[in-house]
């Protein structure tokens, strides 16, 4: 199973002005895509955008909680040397490389073994429940 390295960025708050792009909506998609190529050239995989709360002084006592947008990215983390690889197990006798099955012999009945007589001597008398006093 591979394991993962994250990172996490604030996202653009600001359209990057570009060649062709005029209107707000499209100049924010823009420096989201550039965001987006930036950290792919890196290696990291674009995983998704959150909003999250994020609590800040206001004054001398208070506090305030802002909600911020980040993306998430994330790469794989390459193996380290002291980790044990399990060995991939050889194909299977009963197949085929192109994976058919192939026959495979019936197996026999199993040799069956008579249960053993039920003994006529009795060790002990049988039980025997005695009248209550509320049947009186």
């Amino acid at each position: 199973m591979p394991r993962y390295e994250y990172k996490v960025i604030p996202a653009p708050q600001k359209g990057a002005k570009a060649k062709g792009v005029k209107t707000p909506e499209g100049r924010f998609a823009t420096s989201v895509e550039q965001v987006l190529n930036e950290m792919g050239q890196q290696g990291w995989e674009y995983q998704r955008a959150e909003l999250l709360p994020s609590e800040e002084r206001s004054g001398l006592t208070g506090s305030t909680t802002n909600w911020r947008n980040v993306l998430v990215f994330r790469r794989v983390i390459e193996a380290d040397a002291t980790e044990v690889v399990a060995p991939v197990a050889p194909p299977s006798p009963t197949e085929t490389p192109d994976g058919v099955p192939l026959a495979q012999p019936v197996p026999g009945p199993d040799v069956v073994q008579a249960p053993e007589p039920i003994s006529a001597e009795v060790d002990e008398p049988p039980l025997t429940l005695k009248p209550s006093e509320e049947a009186k």
